[in-house]
């Protein structure tokens, strides 16, 4: 029986989640097989759009994948928002909302969410607006579902725009410490 292989990578902005693509319009996208020498049958588990970063999983265990993907596994979440977040806003958040997923409506099951104040995160190479177009301030959203841009669409909901958008934790897999790009193996 073959041992499988699961690794952490911090995905940066700008990187699709994907190892690669039969699109013929995708070859100037930047995939995660860039990212190091990974082992044949490699899979993310779950997603982040190609505009968000941090922490993903990945693994050579199917099983594993559905596992995370379809279970109460929390998955956490820092947005920088476009304006103020007060209580008001995250206890919508908390009791969940109504958004769109592809043109049906949706309501997000309740979930954590809490006002932070900026984390120490790694520079990125996005580009995000100054405060001098108006203040903006961070939130931590912890779901345990992940639908199509959720988090985006859930402040955006709430009025509050995403303007950066980071992963930090799945179940007790952290981020830590580390920078865009670095892939680290996890000991099973």
């Amino acid at each position: 029986m073959s041992k499988h292989l699961h690794f952490k990578v911090y995905k940066p902005f700008g990187y699709l989640s994907q190892f690669m693509t039969n699109d013929r319009h995708a070859k100037n996208k930047n995939f995660l097989g860039s990212l190091g020498d990974f082992p044949e049958g490699i899979m993310a588990i779950g997603r982040l759009d190609e505009s968000s970063e941090g922490l993903l999983l990945l693994t050579t265990d199917g099983a594993y994948s559905y596992h995370v993907n379809n279970n109460t596994i929390e998955k956490e979440y820092y947005a920088l928002v476009d304006g103020v977040v007060n209580q008001s806003h995250i206890d919508l958040l908390k009791t969940g909302l109504e958004i769109s997923i592809n043109g049906v409506l949706f309501q997000t099951k309740p979930c954590k969410a809490s006002i932070i104040t900026a984390p120490l995160l790694p520079a990125t190479r996005q580009r995000i607006r100054d405060d001098r177009h108006g203040p903006s301030s961070w939130v931590s959203i912890t779901l345990t579902e992940g639908k199509f841009r959720q988090v985006r669409k859930m402040t955006a909901a709430v009025g509050l725009p995403t303007l950066r958008l980071i992963r930090v934790r799945i179940g007790d897999f952290k981020i830590d410490a580390m920078q865009p790009g670095d892939t680290l193996p996890i000991k099973t």
